[in-house]
């Protein structure tokens, strides 16, 4: 069965832990947009939270659901914590293309705001993360 994630920060083609995690595994990987807010984080990354914005990312579809093994691990996602004790949730959310037709339900990594506001996030108003 094929795994999809939606990415917004250092897992998108050509950011540093796409080389690492995703490179080989990844069998199509295409834009995509949430709703949602994204944030700057001083760490270096970025983090989204639900919201009434646009985040803009890709769709990374896997194999298999062994990956989330490896980017639950990297996202410090735990799932049997309460979600106070992960740095991020792993949801499903809906993604849509440019015309704003639905791409169907994904996975992706959520922060709470909670936590985005002691980590000292920034508002990225555009909704498109770089390195």
């Amino acid at each position: 069965m094929q795994m999809k994630v939606f990415v917004y920060g250092t897992l998108k083609p050509g950011e540093c832990n796409y080389r690492r995690y995703c490179d080989r595994q990844v069998i199509d990987a295409y834009p995509a947009i949430a709703v949602g807010e994204l944030f700057a984080l001083p760490a270096g990354y970025p983090a989204m939270t639900a919201g009434v914005g646009n985040v803009y990312g890709f769709v990374l579809v896997f194999s298999n659901n062994d990956i989330l093994i490896a980017l639950d691990e990297l996202e410090d996602y735990k799932p049997d914590n309460s979600p106070g004790q992960n740095l991020y949730q792993r949801e499903e959310i809906e993604v849509f293309d440019s015309d704003r037709q639905s791409l169907g339900k994904v996975w992706a990594y959520m922060m709470l705001r909670d936590r985005l506001r002691s980590l000292g996030g920034i508002p990225i108003i555009n909704g498109c993360w770089n390195s």
